[in-house]
């Protein structure tokens, strides 16, 4: 099993959600309200009044097989919408219940 680790623009979290779930990807756990600075482009997303845009970051844990199908949608996402901030990596998961 693979876990993916996904940080994305708060106003995108549907888009994230809906994409996840074409492709059968039920489960996730999101953390609302995140701030940031991404390492090589963008603004920040602190929630504060200089930088009041924030980050949602999302935990999905998925089959080998999906893996790289969620990589490839998330990366053409990322690739058609600059202002989403996207981050995603795949992690093992060595033990799960």
């Amino acid at each position: 099993m693979k876990a993916i680790f996904i940080v994305y623009n708060q106003a995108y979290n549907q888009e994230i959600v809906d994409l996840l779930e074409g492709l059968g990807q039920r489960g996730y756990t999101v953390w609302e309200e995140v701030g940031g600075r991404g390492s090589e482009s963008g603004e920040p997303h602190l929630g504060n009044h200089a930088w009041p845009t924030q980050n949602h970051a999302l935990l999905t844990v998925v089959e080998d097989a999906l893996a790289a199908p969620v990589m490839d949608r998330l990366r053409d996402t990322d690739r058609s919408n600059r202002d989403l901030g996207l981050r995603a990596y795949v992690l093992p998961v060595e033990d799960a219940l």
